[in-house]
């Protein structure tokens, strides 16, 4: 899975070299005409996981500053017992910055009372997407959710160590007698690590697929580490330009996992990177 065309190039192409800079406002990328541009565009997001060690509202100024409009959020920045006033503030926060939140998760559902919270909680907060792994016993209590809310499950899978939904195969496995609301969020990394082509995997089940983690790695297995997006040795452009050969609808969750306590010079860096990879393939 090698990379067509390489980081430097990109930066060298694009001028997206400033992006390191913290809090980076503007990325700006260099387009192709009109004949040779793609016509269906993505919406680049954030996993709010990325900045994990950020209080809520740094999380939204940051956000804000990467032009990442549409935002799922970890349960350090939405507590997953808050009740429902407490949601409506936060929600409340996220839309006068501007922004979309869109989803939440990861989200585990060990128990029905687990999963019964989960769907609360996105209701409360208008989610029109929960990212989520729940016990495979709980999947029909899962679909009569998803039904009665219209809000979409997208399981989540978590690579090699993972014995639960390791790939996106192992998801599907599960849901694809139930309704087409039940999903996954594709993680490219994890999927890359168990040695699956995360391209082929997206081809495979647009249907099913509501939300991606878009992430780079080292290398393959569990020893392999997230790094910089256009840093590791995932073909990154092959894979946005497989979103856009399958038109997909969704967010492009960017999770951005590597130094927690000081993520958004790298996390600008991946975004920088991300939009000239989205704008010339």
């Amino acid at each position: 899975m090698k990379m067509k065309l390489t980081r430097k190039q990109f930066i060298k192409t694009l001028g997206l070299a400033s992006v390191v800079a913290p809090f980076s406002t503007q990325v700006s990328a260099q387009k192709k005409n009109t004949a040779q541009a793609s016509t269906h565009l993505l919406n680049l997001g954030l996993a709010s996981y990325s900045l994990r060690e950020l209080s809520l509202e740094e999380t939204i100024k940051v956000a804000k500053k990467l032009e990442l409009n549409s935002i799922a959020f970890k349960s350090m920045h939405m507590p997953l017992d808050s009740n429902e006033s407490s949601i409506k503030e936060i929600v409340s926060k996220v839309q006068k910055a501007g922004l979309d939140l869109y989803g939440a998760g990861v989200i585990y559902m060990k128990s029905q009372d687990e999963v019964t919270n989960a769907f609360n909680y996105a209701k409360h907060a208008g989610l029109k997407v929960i990212i989520g792994v729940p016990n495979y016993e709980l999947l029909p209590l899962v679909e009569q959710k998803v039904k009665e809310t219209n809000i979409k499950l997208a399981i989540h899978n978590h690579g090699p160590g993972d014995d639960v939904y390791p790939s996106p195969d192992s998801i599907y496995e599960k849901v694809k007698d139930l309704d087409t609301r039940i999903g996954m969020c594709i993680d490219i990394g994890h999927t890359f690590r168990i040695g699956q082509n995360p391209s082929k995997k997206a081809k495979q089940y647009a249907e099913r697929l509501h939300d991606i983690h878009l992430k780079d790695v080292d290398g393959l297995g569990a020893e392999g580490k997230t790094l910089e997006l256009g840093r590791g040795i995932m073909d990154i452009p092959g894979f946005i330009k497989t979103l856009k050969k399958i038109k997909y609808k969704g967010v492009v969750a960017l999770e951005y996992e590597k130094d927690g306590k000081e993520p958004v010079p790298g996390l600008a860096e991946s975004v920088g990177y991300a939009k000239g990879v989205m704008d010339v393939v």
